[in-house]
């Protein structure tokens, strides 16, 4: 049931234009009281409206939490989206939380955008 929901989770969600930042969330699958750890899964959060990383996780690692999820935030960093280009970059970290690991941000990206160029840097801010 538990991986059944956590696919029902979009891997990535992100602006479709411009430079924002974005976290990389772990959700979890809460277990029955007394079993192992849940499933688990990375997904890509992404908006320009965020000033901080953190307002993207508070969000929605909120809205998850209230559908029984556990989130951690892994790190963060700012993604360039150019539509007209087909291009998307994913580069530096946020302050409060850290560099993701830009290359499983970036794969996920790759899967949702597949006739994107997705690139990634640690540089940058």
């Amino acid at each position: 049931m538990a991986e059944v929901d956590l696919a029902q989770i979009p891997d990535v969600d992100i602006d479709s234009e411009g430079v924002f930042k974005y976290v990389l969330i772990r959700v979890h699958a809460r277990p029955p009281s007394g079993a192992e750890a849940g499933e688990c899964k990375e997904i890509v959060r992404g908006y320009k409206w965020a000033e901080y990383h953190a307002d993207i996780y508070d969000k929605v690692s909120g809205e998850l939490q209230k559908k029984g999820y556990d989130c951690e935030c892994l790190g963060g960093g700012r993604i360039s989206h150019q539509s007209q280009d087909r291009k998307i970059h994913v580069y530096g970290y946020s302050m409060g939380y850290g560099r993701a690991q830009h290359s499983i941000s970036t794969e996920k990206i790759k899967a949702k955008y597949p006739d994107y160029e997705v690139t990634w840097a640690d540089d940058g801010y």
